[in-house]
């Protein structure tokens, strides 16, 4: 790792060898503005940009990151060196330092403006335990599971940043010994712990994403929480999927990670025992898994850590199959990965698992149990990944907290 003249040790999360970029504002300038994680402070890098005479000083300036995103890979790595070199070389010092904003004292913003969003169905551990709770008498897996990734095309304008409340939703919930529907509070909210992917690379309608290019594509990588209504998604979602249960919120972590920060986080996908359609066949291309591990805090009480690189369908097969059909790619398009679980138990992504849809309450350190959220619980996502010299770089987290249904 390079190191910084600034005061950060060798081994921090947000060293130079992650960068991160996201977008805030300080109580003395309330105007948006995009900034840098280093250490625990963050770098206001349109303003050094501009004291610099830098040549990116116009994407760098701009009020969230879709400008930046827009510019495309040969743009990212160079502003990427950029400011590595600002914060590594002390001849940037004088222009560095004034420039400097404690994280404490920053409010941190949705660091771009959502064109889409799309969520997968990526675990295979995750969709055998939904099947098995599910469909106990029958095969786990849909016929289509292996063969294609699964997803859902939900609601961008829902999309929220971490610390956003959530309120509880409401909507028809019918159980199966229920004569008829009802309407009121989801009395089954749950979470998904997920990794999402931030399109930078825009392309025209008709044109397909290879494999291979879904470097020049992802501008880079957030947490993800899809919050879930379960019982309100239980009664809706045959015969067309996921609707209401789904897209009444969707909380993203603050910082996007470049993907170039993820160098030493790259690792083989598991074993397939389908093969799959040449479009979707990775066998000769770069690793497309990821070695992340995420931890899941309900009320600062630890109850899960799922492993990412446990994914079975990767994020550049996402990227193909979702544009096989030529749907075109917008920068600021977002889809997750689907909720992240591992083998054993400690590992599952969502409560709907890790209670067995309530038959096994999670006890927190309070003594309290929970089979769904209550109101006032507060979830928290986090997650590292592998970075240079041994270190682990922070791909930060995302936290809301429930509040009683309104309206």
């Amino acid at each position: 790792m390079t190191s910084t003249w600034l005061p950060v040790a060798a081994d921090h999360p947000f060293g130079t060898g992650n960068l991160p970029y996201g977008v805030f504002t300080t109580t003395e300038d309330p105007s948006p503005r995009i900034g840098v994680a280093i250490g625990d402070h963050i770098l206001d890098v349109g303003a050094v940009a501009q004291a610099t005479g830098s040549d990116h000083t116009t994407v760098l300036s701009a009020a969230n990151l879709n400008p930046l995103m827009a510019a495309g890979r040969p743009v990212w790595t160079t502003v990427r060196a950029e400011i590595t070199a600002w914060l590594t070389d002390t001849a940037y010092r004088p222009h560095v330092q004034p420039n400097l904003t404690p994280r404490q004292d920053a409010a941190l913003h949705l660091p771009f403006t959502v064109a889409d969003y799309v969520d997968f169905y990526a675990s295979e551990h995750h969709a055998r335990n939904i099947g098995r709770i599910f469909r106990p008498d029958g095969e786990p897996l849909t016929p289509n599971w292996k063969h294609l990734p699964i997803g859902y095309h939900g609601r961008s304008g829902t999309v929220v940043v971490s610390g956003t409340a959530i309120a509880r939703p409401s909507g028809q919930r019918k159980a199966p010994t229920d004569a008829a529907p009802t309407y009121g509070p989801s009395l089954r909210l749950d979470i998904e712990a997920e990794v999402g992917f931030v399109v930078g690379t825009p392309t025209t309608l008709g044109t397909q994403v290879p494999l291979g290019a879904f470097r020049d594509h992802v501008f880079g990588v957030c947490l993800v929480n899809d919050w879930s209504a379960r019982d309100i998604q239980a009664w809706e979602y045959v015969p067309l999927g996921p609707f209401l249960g789904k897209s009444f919120a969707t909380s993203v972590s603050p910082w996007i990670t470049p993907l170039d920060a993820l160098a030493h986080a790259w690792t083989e996908p598991p074993p397939r025992d389908v093969e799959p359609l040449p479009y979707l066949d990775d066998r000769t291309t770069e690793p497309g898994g990821l070695d992340l591990a995420i931890e899941i805090a309900l009320n600062g009480h630890t109850v899960s850590r799922p492993p990412f690189r446990t994914m079975y369908w990767t994020a550049a097969q996402q990227l193909a199959h979702m544009t096989v059909n030529g749907a075109s790619l917008r920068t600021g398009d977002l889809y997750a990965s689907g909720t992240v679980s591992g083998p054993d138990v400690d590992q599952r992504g969502a409560l709907i698992e890790i209670t067995w849809n309530g038959r096994d309450p999670v006890k927190l350190s309070d003594g309290s149990t929970r089979a769904y959220l209550d109101d006032g619980d507060e979830v928290t996502v986090t997650a590292t990944a592998p970075g240079p010299d041994n270190t682990r770089i922070a791909l930060g987290e995302v936290t809301g907290r429930i509040v009683p249904t309104r309206g």
